[in-house]
């Protein structure tokens, strides 16, 4: 009894993660009009890490895109309810988390965050902020499945208390 329920139970996380990585697959591809999938060679070879510890890097990286995304997608919400114009100090976290993962994936030969991060960089418009951010949480999906899908998991926890 006990493993049957936790056998539906990993049929259904199995299931959640293939819904979210085909969402993420189907934005990426229309987003960039490719099919991108990342390869950890470039950064091995040319950072001289093992493969190992790119992976971990890149995980890291995931976990860090998914909270960063989840809290930025509450902050346009809140700059999009405000009536007055917006300055370049209500863009400032925005470019703030670009440039510093842009590095990251520039490091780790992401190339797909890095376009998206470049844009997301030198955007003013709300709307494209919101597509860019969108992208950028697919990007990290389609790049580590399992560990995103943990990030979002706990992230939904962490509201409900």
């Amino acid at each position: 009894m006990k493993l049957d329920l936790q056998q539906e139970r990993r049929k259904l996380k199995n299931k959640e993660i293939r819904a979210l990585v085909d969402e993420a697959q189907a934005k990426c591809e229309e987003f960039f009009e490719t099919n991108y999938y990342y390869n950890d060679s470039e950064a091995v070879e040319e950072l001289g890490l093992d493969s190992e510890l790119i992976e971990q890097l890149v995980e890291d990286y995931v976990i860090q895109i998914i909270k960063s995304s989840t809290l930025f997608k509450e902050h346009l919400q809140r700059l999009k309810a405000e009536s007055q114009p917006l300055s370049d100090e209500d863009y400032r976290d925005f470019r703030e988390l670009a440039h510093k993962n842009l590095g990251v994936a520039r490091n780790l030969r992401i190339k797909d965050s890095e376009e998206i991060l470049t844009k997301l960089m030198h955007q003013d418009n709300l709307d494209e902020l919101e597509v860019y951010l969108s992208i950028l949480e697919a990007c990290a999906i389609k790049l580590k499945p399992l560990c995103a899908y943990n990030t979002l998991e706990l992230i939904k926890i962490k509201q409900m208390l």
